[in-house]
């Protein structure tokens, strides 16, 4: 039996990466003078590298704009960073961030079963209370068992630190968990940790890597598209559905 259940946040629980980071990004630039904007095929792109802070000094880094050496684009790189962020936080309050199809209902269905849920992220916990406090309240916390953020786990996925940190935190042995990701770096992240992985296809990886998934397809808020296939008289994915690609699949380790 699944003894938990883990979800990335963006890309996973909501479309954070184009709806929420990249607008805010482009905010801040044009805030602080910046001179350049990142359209959404380049900020695509761009979330090879992992981490905020990251893709900007990539991406200064090869521009002639941006000028001066490795410390003041650094410092130029925390500067927009530490704005985006607040910029991000205003695009939750003003709810302009939905939850994806799918993931309201398995959260509650969660809670219902009593079935430990963890939030397992490379992202800042700041950005996760924004949204997870919109959605579910100030008492958000309340619903997850753990929560690894960047705080927590420094080193970015698809490094498995984030998941061995929550895995300690529930005493569970990799196999007793269930991750839920859409990205190449996330789902990696879960398999070096030894745990299991569904993944939700989002905007930026529509096609993700699925090799040795439990199971991939569109959108936890549809039972078509899925590999393998769902329940066809289901109209989402549910607990029992994960539960049974859990139990059939030939990849879960004993």
């Amino acid at each position: 039996m699944i003894r938990a259940l883990l979800w990335d946040v963006d890309g996973t629980l909501a479309e954070t990466e184009r709806d929420g980071h990249l607008v805010a990004f482009n905010r801040a630039f044009e805030a602080l003078g910046v001179p350049w904007r990142w359209s959404e095929q380049h900020y695509g792109e761009l979330l090879t590298v992992a981490g905020g802070r990251e893709r900007l000094v990539y991406d200064m880094g090869r521009r002639e704009a941006a000028r001066g050496d490795a410390r003041q684009r650094q410092a130029l790189a925390e500067t927009v960073h530490r704005l985006k962020n607040q910029i991000y936080e205003g695009i939750v309050r003003r709810g302009d961030l939905p939850l994806r199809a799918g993931v309201a209902e398995l959260l509650s269905e969660c809670c219902r079963a009593h079935l430990p849920m963890g939030i397992v992220t490379t992202t800042s916990r700041g950005n996760v209370e924004a949204l997870l406090g919109w959605h579910l309240g100030s008492h958000w916390k309340d619903h997850f068992a753990t929560v690894v953020c960047a705080n927590e786990a420094p080193r970015k996925k698809p490094d498995p630190q984030a998941y061995r940190l929550a895995l300690e935190a529930l005493q569970l042995r990799p196999h007793e968990a269930v991750a839920i990701e859409d990205a190449p770096a996330g789902i990696e992240a879960a398999q070096r940790a030894g745990v299991p992985v569904i993944v939700t296809h989002s905007h930026y990886f529509p096609a993700g890597a699925t090799v040795g998934a439990l199971a991939f397809g569109p959108s936890l808020g549809r039972s078509d598209g899925w590999q393998p296939g769902a329940d066809p008289r289901a109209t989402r994915i549910g607990l029992d559905q994960i539960m049974r690609w859990y139990a059939r699949s030939s990849t879960r380790i004993t």
